[in-house]
């Protein structure tokens, strides 16, 4: 390949800013067909992006010839089923996170694009930004010491406008594989496999305390990595606001260090020389380094910290953690 032209398969809100945008900001990449079932929606998108064409059935983005590469931002019930379509195309495949309902469907498109052939890329978007690269350098470079441990804690309250009779999809599990910890503690999890590597044991509780829907609104973890680092998290989204709490933790023999996973931009770090703050701003369109580094690996010239393998684990970690 000499540019990556890419095919979105489910053109909604996350692809406006977060993603869309970046496929065209990148170098020999460009985004020249989207899909969407309101064939409405999927014309007023390429026409607000300038997206050449659109259609409303996924197979015929799939099979359009100048498509060479589909971005898959679905919510995570019909991951699996496109992912199978687009490697059968023989095309990379890269898919929105959590990576699918569970890790067996994960499975199932690893060795779906294996046999094909094919690139499997997943949309951890947060491994490539700046401020978690430079939270990874913090950890390496010894500015804490020998890691301990990493503490996550994540509290919400509940949306003032969630209407129990028709809840959005991400508190679906047919479409979303639980609540809102699958959809957000997944990138909470996944950063900590990207510091430390797989988590190698890993129990926990999960419960619906507040009975407003089915799927969990209440989890807590505890897991260890192989290197000896522990962990703990706590997940709670029925909280009152004064409680809204996004705070990781990670705890060394000389230090610690603290963030947040959800927008607020600054690192904590308090070691033998003090107290330091880092300020490093999000980029406008979040997933424009990931997809800067998909691209070069498309291209043969790089690797993606961000593979259907790396995402899987998350997967898996999540399902042990409520039961699965």
């Amino acid at each position: 390949m000499q540019e990556i032209c890419w095919g979105i398969i489910g053109c909604g809100d996350v692809t406006e800013v977060k993603s869309g945008p970046a496929f065209a900001k990148v170098p020999q990449s460009k985004l020249v067909a989207v899909m969407r079932r309101d064939a409405a929606k999927a014309e007023d998108y390429a026409r607000r992006h300038h997206v050449p064409r659109w259609y409303a059935q996924a197979d015929a983005l799939i099979n359009d010839p100048e498509v060479n590469a589909v971005y898959i931002a679905t919510p995570p019930g019909s991951h699996l089923e496109y992912t199978l379509k687009v490697a059968a195309a023989g095309k990379p495949v890269y898919v929105e996170k959590p990576m699918a309902l569970n890790y067996a469907q994960c499975q199932q498109m690893i060795q779906a694009c294996e046999s094909a052939q094919v690139p499997l890329l997943v949309a951890y978007y947060r491994r490539s930004l700046p401020i978690f690269q430079k939270v990874k350098e913090l950890i390496t470079t010894g500015a804490i010491g020998e890691v301990r441990f990493i503490n996550i804690r994540l509290y919400q309250p509940l949306s003032p406008d969630l209407n129990p009779a028709q809840l959005p999809w991400r508190l679906q599990p047919d479409l979303a594989g639980g609540g809102l910890f699958f959809d957000l503690a997944s990138h909470q999890l996944d950063l900590a496999d990207y510091f430390f590597g797989p988590i190698t044991e890993v129990q926990g509780i999960a419960a619906n305390q507040a009975g407003l829907y089915a799927v969990e609104d209440v989890v807590t973890a505890n897991f260890s990595f192989a290197s000896g680092v522990q962990g703990s998290g706590l997940w709670c989204f029925t909280v009152g606001e004064s409680a809204r709490t996004d705070r990781t933790e990670i705890v060394g023999s000389a230090g610690r260090i603290e963030f947040a996973t959800f927008g607020y931009d600054v690192i904590t770090l308090e070691n033998q020389a003090g107290k330091q703050e880092f300020k490093i701003p999000y980029p406008a369109h979040v997933q424009q380094p990931l997809i800067g580094a998909i691209v070069k690996s498309l291209l043969g010239e790089g690797t993606s910290p961000s593979t259907g393998v790396s995402a899987a684990r998350t997967a898996l970690v999540m399902d042990k953690i409520v039961g699965k």
